[in-house]
């Protein structure tokens, strides 16, 4: 094979915008470098923004691996009401008055979910049931049983305060839903709660610090995404290999 024919490989790390499925980042990722052989790692809701990393070429193969790493997010809990998702997109389920809760108490709450603990995925999930995935049974209205799944935070931060909003910053396991912790904060505080703000920030050793905007990704010239992607010897030194 000739050098004009060898896919670039490496991880392009993109700072994703909000309304945009993480397929439709990959796309735009696909036109914009002329390249097919592109994924991603851990999906981000729409709602949500920030990190998501695209695997490149032979990328592809550590797609696993990179997937399985620890991540921190940036989110906010709307306490008073539940909805049909754990977010904001869905439908408001139940609503309540938020006592005004002191710093204390919240936190207090805050504890009980550090550590390792076990959380019941969300319906809207791509876990199967059957070989169909969950979201696809919640469009039709089904809800099926959900085995509880164990996850595990490494800390927590409360950022912000502003009853019924609480602003946190939490550092997760692989497979923890940031949803299903805001709704069970909510339900621990007895008052309902659901999922208004998400920001990914961080995922294993990477961050949105040399990330790529989504206007830069419809844009830029090919070689210049090219150019901005991590290379899979920058990741074996990254990863201690």
């Amino acid at each position: 094979m000739s050098e004009l024919n060898i896919v670039p490989s490496g991880v392009l790390l993109v700072d994703k915008d909000p309304g945009m499925t993480s397929h439709d980042v990959v796309a735009i990722a696909r036109r914009s470098m002329g390249i097919k052989k592109i994924g991603h790692c851990g999906t981000l809701d729409p709602m949500a923004t920030g990190l998501l990393m695209l695997v490149v070429g032979r990328a592809t193969k550590i797609q696993d691996l990179l997937m399985s790493e620890d991540k921190e997010y940036v989110g906010t809990v709307m306490l008073g009401s539940t909805t049909s998702t754990q977010d904001a997109e869905g439908e408001t389920l139940q609503e309540w008055e938020v006592p005004e809760f002191s710093e204390e108490k919240v936190r207090a709450v805050f504890d009980k979910f550090t550590g390792a603990f076990e959380q019941i995925p969300p319906m809207v999930s791509a876990i199967k049931k059957d070989g169909v995935p969950l979201y696809k049974l919640a469009r039709k209205g089904q809800e099926v049983k959900r085995d509880p799944r164990p996850v595990h935070v490494t800390s927590y931060e409360l950022n912000r305060i502003a009853l019924p909003e609480v602003g946190f910053t939490v550092n997760c396991s692989k497979g923890f839903y940031v949803r299903t912790y805001a709704h069970d904060i909510g339900a621990a505080l007895e008052c309902g709660g659901h999922l208004s703000a998400l920001r990914r920030t961080r995922s294993g050793k990477f961050n949105l610090e040399n990330s790529v905007k989504i206007d830069t990704l419809k844009t830029a010239e090919s070689q210049e995404l090219i150019d901005s992607m991590v290379s899979l010897a920058e990741i074996s030194l990254m990863r201690g290999a």
